[in-house]
């Protein structure tokens, strides 16, 4: 895994830049954590659509979903097919988050089952059509056998096939972290998918700067190592969007309130 992780980050030692930039040319909007907040997903993806419009020419656009599209909120399901479709049509890549892994390791482990149920796959199991009076009556074992009918395999084959990690520019973009002090051909899978505190507290410099989600924070936490954009959608209503243009950073997010969603832009305080 090292060796494919290795020939991915395309790493080496590499001095910390005195201002992080994007590739020459390129233009990149990082989502943060939607879990099932289609409303607020189909309002940011027409905000980066009109923003990549109206700014300056770019040589490339890409948009960069940092993981946990699924749990917690109400449309799951079609916040995947969402981004499915939205990757047909222009550069969309998709990073695994944790909770994509237990949704995935749910069909083959009753106890994953048990855990990704406690935090959001309830909800996420009604959106693919599970009735609410099953979800109520159904034993755990009962449901085990039902996910194979929910969710066709199809669908589990494009989850599966989220990236861990994206290396653009100056920057790492990954859905948890990065292990401090660990080279970044060695990291783990699940350190990049779930790490908090050693990350998060972490003041050490890494080689690039790393964009994440996972840890929700009440606006975009802009640290000299890291950046973090979960802005907790499902809980806030708040969905947040990097935008990387050479070594210039700025916001758009998409702000629902009292049932009305409205988009707002901002700069970068680096």
């Amino acid at each position: 895994m090292f060796d494919s992780i290795r020939k991915l980050l395309g790493v080496g030692k590499r001095p910390v830049p005195a201002r992080h930039a994007a590739p020459a040319g390129e233009r990149i909007y990082a989502i943060g954590d939607i879990h099932g907040c289609l409303d607020l997903f189909d309002e940011l993806i027409e905000a980066i659509e009109r923003d990549d419009s109206e700014a300056a020419p770019a040589t490339r656009t890409t948009v960069i979903l940092l993981g946990d599209l699924v749990d917690r909120g109400p449309d799951s399901a079609a916040v995947v097919a969402r981004a499915r479709e939205w990757q047909a049509r222009r550069a969309v890549r998709i990073l695994a988050g944790n909770h994509e892994e237990m949704f995935l390791e749910s069909f083959e482990n009753i106890e994953i089952l048990r855990h990704f149920l406690k935090h959001g796959g309830r909800e996420t199991l009604l959106s693919y059509g599970l009735a609410q009076r099953t979800l109520e009556d159904a034993t755990l074992e009962e449901l085990f056998d039902l996910m194979p009918q929910l969710v066709p395999p199809q669908e589990r084959a494009f989850i599966a096939g989220f990236e861990n990690a994206i290396v653009a520019g100056d920057y790492l973009f990954v859905h948890a972290g990065i292990r401090p002090g660990v080279p970044l051909e060695e990291q783990e899978r699940k350190d990049m998918l779930w790490i908090r505190e050693p990350f998060l507290k972490s003041e050490q410099q890494h080689p690039f700067m790393v964009v994440h989600g996972h840890t929700i924070c009440e606006t975009a936490d802009e640290q000299p190592n890291r950046i973090g954009i979960d802005t907790g959608a499902f809980r806030s209503g708040i969905l947040t969007a990097l935008v990387i243009e050479s070594d210039r950073r700025r916001y758009v997010q998409a702000v629902r309130d009292g049932g009305i969603i409205s988009i707002h832009k901002g700069e970068s305080p680096q």
